[in-house]
């Protein structure tokens, strides 16, 4: 494909995408396709011959998106909010175009550069402190990982550039609560502490982290002769957005000489509204923490903000510097190949530029506020209806609900729970999902779609009450 034609299918191709976003709202939520329906409408072998692009474009169309659910759509209601923001689209849409990488800061000055700039924009939106450095990673997945192999290291003495942890003399235990991402025990058994050093801390009636069961369980492993390492403190769960104490298991882990890292993927992006920092309360006396701008912030996927209060724990673990990478200015620039697992990098941080410059501070929170207090509303609308529980404290845009018909309970409940919920996301009206709390299925509403105002909250409510009322 040359410049030109490049040029003449690139417009058709915005055009579609802005139809598309546009007309959005007509489709279903969910898609309804069967396991391999997909696959069989497509060749099992690649094409001999070129094909045109006007035959990719109509597959598009015709295959593919049926087997979609929408997540712009402003009746998206499930796991939480991934939005790509149409100016971040356009900024990972240069990345693209353009095509650099950054192994070093001398292969693309301009790449690393803007990531350093915007990560310290973040920096002072969410309201820390000028001591935190961040990095852009793919996922929060990969920031908890090389969280934990940081704090792994820290504690070893820097074992890897010995024997490993196979000279390290005792075990290392990491601390987690059983509301934590599951992406925390995959990174703890990655960084090769195993399942066996991982400690379900108990929480409080919130969901949050106890400081006191904390404490306890570290004088647990130290009298059993383990090391304790890490402990992973999430500010914003999965399941019901709650916090734990930042600021108190923060003292405990300072009192050990544990590293402190802080899971904030989701509810991070609320930071850029000064009322509720309050939330993450003590953030200053974690070691690291991850934040996900591709999630209710408006990022396009993927860019998840890693900080780190001490780079050289990072950089002593993460350090690369092969001769042929090697150049003259290497002591005065930021090298991120040095920042995180991967060699090379994208120009992940023009679509979180793009996002800033266009929408503002003052508009990225009025959007967020929004969702807020939209939360606020189906909150009070659920707990003023006879048989309609809200289950956990809406601290931020979630909201955990139960129809509890009278006489049903236990795994009858679950069925009834699990029934309208699928009734509910077949029907194409909307899209919800379905977790586990205490034991026990409900439905988690997360607003927060880019599109989503107040008639499609209303509109959701009235659906769910039909489809608990038909189940």
């Amino acid at each position: 494909m040359n410049p030109e034609e490049f040029r003449a299918f690139g417009h058709r191709l915005i055009d579609w995408i802005a139809d598309y976003r546009a007309g959005t709202e007509k489709r279903p939520v969910m898609s309804t396709v069967e396991p391999g329906s997909l696959r069989a409408q497509l060749p099992q072998t690649p094409p001999d011959a070129p094909e045109s692009l006007d035959a990719v474009l109509r597959d598009v169309e015709k295959i593919l998106m049926p087997g979609l659910s929408h997540w712009q759509h402003p009746r998206f209601f499930g796991y939480f909010p991934s939005n790509g923001e149409l100016s971040s689209v356009l900024g990972d849409y240069l990345s693209t175009g353009l095509g650099v990488l950054g192994l070093s800061w001398q292969s693309s000055p301009a790449l690393t550069e803007v990531e350093e700039v915007t990560t310290d924009w973040l920096r002072q939106m969410v309201g820390l402190s000028d001591k935190w450095s961040g990095v852009i990673q793919d996922t929060a997945s990969t920031s908890t990982l090389v969280a934990l192999i940081s704090a792994r290291e820290r504690i070893s003495n820097y074992s890897l550039v010995k024997g490993g942890l196979q000279k390290v003399d005792t075990p290392l235990v990491v601390y987690v609560s059983a509301h934590s991402h599951s992406s925390v025990d995959k990174a703890a058994l990655l960084a090769g502490f195993g399942r066996d050093h991982v400690r379900i801390v108990a929480t409080d009636a919130a969901y949050g982290m106890r400081p006191d069961a904390l404490a306890d369980a570290i004088r647990a492993d130290l009298l059993a002769g383990r090391k304790p390492c890490a402990v992973v403190a999430t500010a914003g769960t999965t399941t019901t957005t709650a916090f734990d104490p930042v600021g108190a298991l923060a003292e405990v882990a300072r009192e050990h000489g544990l590293w402190l890292h802080v899971d904030a993927a989701m509810a991070g992006s609320a930071m850029i509204l000064p009322e509720c920092r309050s939330l993450w309360e003590g953030i200053e006396g974690a070691d690291s923490l991850v934040l996900n701008p591709h999630k209710w912030m408006g990022v396009a996927f993927d860019c998840s903000v890693y900080y780190v209060r001490d780079a050289e724990h990072l950089v002593r673990v993460m350090s690369t510097n092969p001769s042929y990478l090697r150049t003259a200015v290497d002591e005065k620039v930021k090298n991120l190949r040095d920042w995180g697992i991967p060699l090379g990098r994208r120009f992940r941080a023009l679509k979180l530029w793009f996002l800033i410059r266009e929408q503002g501070v003052t508009g990225l929170q009025a959007r967020l506020r929004r969702d807020l207090a939209n939360a606020q509303w189906l909150r009070s609308a659920v707990e003023s209806t006879p048989h309609w529980r809200v289950l956990a404290p809406v601290r931020l845009q979630t909201v955990c609900v139960r129809h509890e018909p009278e006489g049903v309970a236990g795994e009858e409940l679950d069925r009834h729970t699990r029934a309208w919920a699928e009734a509910l996301n077949r029907s194409g009206a909307a899209y919800v999902t379905p977790a586990t709390l205490d034991g026990r299925w409900m439905v988690r509403v997360s607003i927060g779609a880019l599109l989503t105002e107040r008639p499609h909250v209303e509109a959701l409510w009235e659906a769910m009450k039909a489809a608990a009322d038909e189940a």
